[in-house]
């Protein structure tokens, strides 16, 4: 009696045969292994750079502070302002004991004169604290007090300051800049700042000035912006409507919303998964049309290996040993199509990410186990059919075919 559990070809050979025949198939198995190698790229390309994507858009937003609150301050509409807004801040803080520190801004274009040249530039009315509630650090000189608050002080943004500079003498403190008909001292100038999405201004390209000073500068200058930190511990998002509330009684007549950053965050990581699995989608598309290739390339070989398959199974073979043959095939150029495409997809994820200025790369945590395990599933899927139909053969039948 024969021992059933012996018979058939060795795992080596099981290995070995399928590699044979792919490199006896040439161009079009190179063709059917590069499609799976495009569709796996483009699984772990996509997946990498809407997970760096995420990454650069979380970065710039966790920039502005887990504690900071903006509340926007507007008139309604139709209603004309008929005086210069007033917010006393330190009442303020008073009333919010969670508010760390606070500060009002007005803002306004002007057109200012230095060393007998002119020069556009955005001009903001602050308060004493904003240095507190975004970190400014001056780069030289001070920042503005509460005893420049009638003063025609002045401090100037590092871009402003560089701009100035390419305009004449590089900006120092003590110097003097014309705004309006009055003479303004620059007693600071502050270190880069960056971006803030949440902010109506760019620090670094502002001429600051105390709030009551805007006075002097605007008719009737209106607060648009009320920028506040929380003490350490305390919640945001419970401070906010606490706020809302006390800017409201402040600023009579006026629409206030109060934003968070936490909650423009949880937004933001949300889209940013749909954006992620989105890319992913596509990608999946692309492989998908890698399969059908590797598919179409198997079809072909069974039909041309007919009189093989006949042969082998009047040698004994089973119909499941031919069904592996063919299913091992599938799956080898759909692992040599992984392979290559990850590698592929990782240099395409790295040098998009390089082009793009977002710095140092990050491996999306799924990227590969999709990209990779993906392909062998599109290799099975595809190789299946393929390998049952050779499976299926009739020995005389496939030996009888020219």
């Amino acid at each position: 009696m024969t021992d059933s559990a012996g018979y058939g070809p060795s795992p080596w050979q099981r290995l070995a045969e399928p590699c044979a025949s792919l490199q006896r198939l040439g161009r079009r198995a190179l063709l059917a292994l590069l499609g799976i190698a495009v569709g796996c790229a483009a699984v772990v390309a996509l997946l990498n750079i809407g997970h760096n994507a995420q990454a650069q858009a979380m970065a710039v937003f966790q920039d502005m502070g887990s504690d900071l609150l903006v509340a926007n301050v507007q008139l309604p509409a139709g209603v004309s302002p008929s005086s210069a807004d007033r917010l006393d801040d330190l009442a303020l803080r008073q009333r919010l004991p969670e508010v760390q520190a606070l500060s009002a801004l007005s803002l306004t274009s002007m057109q200012g004169r230095r060393q007998g040249r002119s020069f556009d530039t955005l001009l903001a009315g602050v308060g004493a604290e904003l240095d507190q509630v975004l970190d400014l650090v001056p780069a030289q000189g001070r920042w503005l007090s509460r005893f420049d608050a009638q003063a025609t002080h002045a401090v100037l943004g590092a871009q402003l300051a560089a701009s100035l500079a390419a305009q004449g003498q590089p900006a120092v403190p003590g110097e003097s800049v014309q705004l309006a008909g009055y003479v303004f001292q620059v007693i600071g100038i502050l270190q880069p700042h960056g971006q803030n999405p949440l902010l109506p201004l760019s620090i670094d390209d502002t001429l600051l000035v105390p709030l009551q000073g805007m006075r002097r500068l605007a008719v009737a200058p209106q607060i648009g912006t009320v920028l506040a930190r929380s003490v350490a511990g305390v919640d945001p998002q419970a401070l906010a409507p606490r706020l809302q509330d006390a800017l409201r009684a402040s600023l009579p007549g006026r629409d206030i919303e109060v934003q968070v950053p936490q909650q423009l965050l949880a937004g933001i990581a949300q889209q940013s998964r749909l954006f992620t699995w989105l890319l992913g989608g596509l990608g999946g598309i692309a492989l998908l049309v890698g399969g059908v290739g590797v598919m179409n390339v198997m079809l072909m070989n069974v039909s041309e290996r007919r009189r093989e398959i006949g042969v082998r199974m009047a040698l004994g073979a089973r119909p499941r040993d031919i069904a592996w043959l063919f299913l091992l095939e599938a799956l080898a150029l759909a692992l040599a199509g992984a392979a290559a495409g990850a590698l592929l997809g990782l240099a395409a994820g790295w040098l998009f990410g390089q082009l793009s200025g977002w710095g140092a790369f990050t491996l999306a945590p799924l990227a590969l186990p999709l990209g990779i395990g993906g392909a062998l599933l599109t290799g099975l899927v595809f190789g299946l059919s393929p390998a049952l139909a050779a499976a299926r053969l009739q020995p005389v039948q496939a030996l009888r075919d020219d």
